[in-house]
């Protein structure tokens, strides 16, 4: 998620500071993206800096208003047209850890994954619970229900994934999927320092 292009984007609509930026990226995500006023300001200082952003006029309350320029009109409209890439190389922390516990030997990889799809499932059932797509007829809900909508699936993708993993590690015994540590060493490392 790119907060910012999508602060850009905020910005394309009118001059903003960064309290107001923080609030209407809340009200845009439904809040499902918590940013601190710092990441907002350190930001906005990198837009500025890279020639996309200008400050502009500061109101009778200290606030300075940031507008876009013409190139970050340009870095927007390319963002919007382009789709999102995942590349192969998109870290999952949870099939990272799974993979490494089926591989070690001893450990209760069953007892994870019951107590991961506990957590998983819980989190599914909140979501659908605070979630009500069907009432999204204001702006602010629809934006709501799109993020919520794309957390959900993403929940159930990962119960669908846990029972995948139960069932690829019921066909395997234990002790065949245990990985020892290898014998042959990588050419390469950090050299001991002298004492």
């Amino acid at each position: 998620m790119s907060v910012r292009q999508s602060l850009l984007a905020i910005l394309g609509q009118g001059p903003c500071y960064g309290y107001q930026l923080r609030a209407e990226f809340d009200r845009r995500t439904g809040s499902s993206w918590p940013l601190n006023v710092g990441q907002i300001y350190n930001t906005l200082d990198r837009l500025e800096r890279d020639g996309l952003v200008a400050k502009g006029e500061i109101d009778a309350e200290g606030h300075v208003y940031y507008r876009i320029t013409d190139a970050g009109s340009a870095e927007v409209a390319a963002w919007l047209a382009s789709p999102v890439e995942r590349g192969p190389g998109s870290r999952n922390e949870l099939a990272v850890k799974v993979a490494v516990a089926a591989t070690l030997p001893g450990v209760d990889v069953g007892a994870l994954l019951q107590e991961q799809r506990r957590v998983s499932l819980a989190r599914h059932d909140t979501l659908i619970r605070t979630t009500d797509a069907a009432s999204a007829s204001e702006p602010e809900e629809l934006a709501r229900a799109l993020v919520a909508d794309a957390m959900i699936l993403h929940a159930q993708a990962e119960l669908r994934w846990l029972d995948l993993v139960e069932e690829r590690l019921a066909r395997h015994p234990e002790h065949a999927i245990a990985l020892e540590l290898a014998t042959e060493r990588p050419k390469r490392g950090r050299p001991a320092r002298a004492a």
